[in-house]
This record gives C-alpha cells, structure tokens and sequence, in this order.
C-alpha cells in the first residue's frame, strides 16, 4: 500500500532544490515535478552555471520529466514550485498540459500574476501560498546578502 505524502512534504522538497541554488549562487528557486505520487523530476535554477537565461527551475523540472516518462506533456503530473513562475516558465506549463501547478510565494516583479491574464494551460489547476513565508523568507535572504544588508 503506498501512503499518500502531503503537499508540503513535495514543496519541501522544492526547497531543497532552490537551497542548492542559493549555495551556487543562484537565484534560489526549487521544483519538483510528481507523478502517481512521487517524485519524478527535481531542479533549480541553473542559470549562472550554463550561462543560459531561460534555465529556470521549472524549464530543468519540465525537461526532466518529460524524459522520465518519454513524451512531452505532463498531463497527470503536479509541479510544485517555490516561487511563481514567470512568464516563460508559465508559457512552457502551457505546452506541457501539465495538470496543476502548487507554488509557495508570489513573485511582485516578474510573476506572471502580474500581467492580470493567465498564460497557464485552460485545465491546469494552479494553487498558490504554500509554503508561502519559508519560499519568501529564502529568496529574500539570497538579495538581502546580494545587496549587502
């Protein structure tokens, strides 16, 4: 029988990607990507490393998966990530088909909330705020020490 895990556990598990971003100097944003319960996809920014701008978490998470399960849409499967995804990101959730999307905290600069019109596919199910105060409290702390405070 296999236990059903929370939300939290998979945007925990988010968290340690982005935690892995913050130690490369990355803008530290996390997603893991689950099918069928687990977890098939994990990444975060990469985009100091390969010197690439459209390496966002998701963009890595989205790569990924789709190679785990051998086509390119994401139907049955969640991302979770730890801050709301741009528009690029939101752009590529939309050819995925991928089935919902759960993030931690808004992004008031680029989110894509921003724009006041959704760019997420017309069936993904996209929940925000969990998480919220620890996936903030993380990338504040990396532009906080980025500034020098």
């Amino acid at each position: 029988m296999i236990l059903e895990k929370p939300a939290e556990y998979f945007m925990l598990e988010a968290l340690k990607e982005a935690k892995k971003a913050y130690e490369l100097d990355e803008v530290p944003i996390g997603a893991v990507i689950v099918s069928e319960g687990q977890i098939i996809a994990r990444a975060h920014n990469l985009t100091e490393q390969l010197n690439d701008v459209t390496a966002h978490a998701e963009m890595q998470a989205f790569t990924s998966a789709a190679e785990y399960l051998g086509g390119k849409y994401l139907k049955d499967c969640t991302l979770y990530v730890t801050i709301e995804p741009c528009v690029m990101c939101s752009g590529a959730s939309y050819w995925t088909q991928i089935k919902s999307i759960v993030y931690g905290a808004k992004d008031e600069k680029r989110g894509v909330s921003k724009l006041g019109v959704s760019l997420f596919h017309p069936k993904t199910l996209v929940k925000s705020g969990l998480l919220e105060t620890e996936c903030a409290e993380l990338i504040q702390s990396f532009f906080a020490n980025k500034r020098g405070k």
